[in-house]
């Protein structure tokens, strides 16, 4: 009895004293101190986006008048049906939608094929292989922008949307982040499935695949914010208006409508909305791989 009742009060203030302890700190502070930092920060990032989102629903006389209004004195749509209206701006909506959307699936499939070789196979030079690649995204792109253009020049890809897909069918990023997600998956499991008389290449459709659904997300999102986002390489590569990609049409836009801000920013906004969609419906996912793929080296 003396030892049990000796214990209760141990027990008492190591388990019990920690609970109210944590509630007391919750009462003080409701949420992480991190959110000290981050929401402030989160804030400066989001300003110029409303400020975008505001100016898109002014009229020209508020977005030119000084000091600028930091408010619509009404909701003004005419810079959307001006950009809408504008003939070419849906051309340009799906040029870039069909590049980054071959882009994305592209590398999805060449980077999940390439990861898995890396992560799962031993060859001769595999090593010496993976470090060649992962060095080639030290190289800037200013020096390979040349030798690419003569490359597609060479394919009669010039001024068409294959100049502008095919550089980017798989990158190294996609194969990097896919191998150090494939590492950290259990062995087990693809062990199981070669008993039961599985190849590699259904091993990896049936089991590895499905298991990899956050890193493929991120693979896909930042992929498409690449993509999409790209505006040096159309430059180069596209001379004719049809086949302008949607940054590449809003900057020629931009540039012979300058005093037309309203329909500049409502465009701006229209090419902001699917990159900021894209990365919303992706975040969970995004965050799971970014934690799961730096586990194994």
């Amino acid at each position: 009895m003396t030892a049990t009742t000796s214990a209760l009060p141990a027990a008492r203030t190591t388990g019990a004293a920690d609970p109210a302890g944590s509630v007391r700190r919750r009462r003080r502070l409701p949420f992480s101190p991190w959110h000290l930092l981050l929401v402030p920060l989160a804030l400066t990032f989001a300003v110029p986006l409303g400020w975008l989102l505001l100016s898109s629903v002014m009229s020209d006389a508020e977005i030119n008048r000084f000091p600028p209004a930091l408010w619509p004195s009404g909701i003004d749509l005419g810079g959307y049906r001006y950009v809408l209206g504008n003939a070419m701006f849906p051309r340009w909506f799906a040029n870039s939608l069909i590049v980054s959307a071959v882009t994305v699936a592209a590398n999805l499939v060449f980077g999940s094929l390439a990861g898995y070789a890396f992560a799962r196979m031993r060859f001769a030079g595999s090593r010496l292989l993976l470090g060649l690649m992962l060095a080639t995204m030290a190289v800037p792109f200013q020096l390979t922008m040349i030798p690419t253009f003569l490359v597609m020049k060479k394919l009669g890809l010039i001024d068409t949307l294959g100049a502008l897909i095919v550089p980017s069918l798989v990158t190294p990023f996609a194969v990097f982040l896919l191998r150090q997600f494939f590492l950290s998956l259990p062995r087990e499991l693809e062990e199981a499935a070669w008993i039961d008389g599985c190849s590699r290449l259904r091993v990896l459709l049936r089991i590895v695949l499905p298991l990899s659904r956050p890193a493929l997300s991120t693979v896909a999102v930042l992929t498409f914010l690449t993509t999409w986002n790209d505006l040096t390489w159309p430059l180069i590569a596209i001379n004719h208006d049809t086949q302008y990609t949607l940054q590449l049409g809003l900057t020629t836009f931009q540039g012979q409508h300058h005093t037309k801000w309203s329909a500049v920013m409502a465009g701006n906004v229209l090419t902001v909305l699917p990159v900021l969609l894209a990365f919303l419906g992706a975040q969970k996912t995004f965050i799971q791989s970014i934690t799961s793929s730096g586990l194994k080296g």
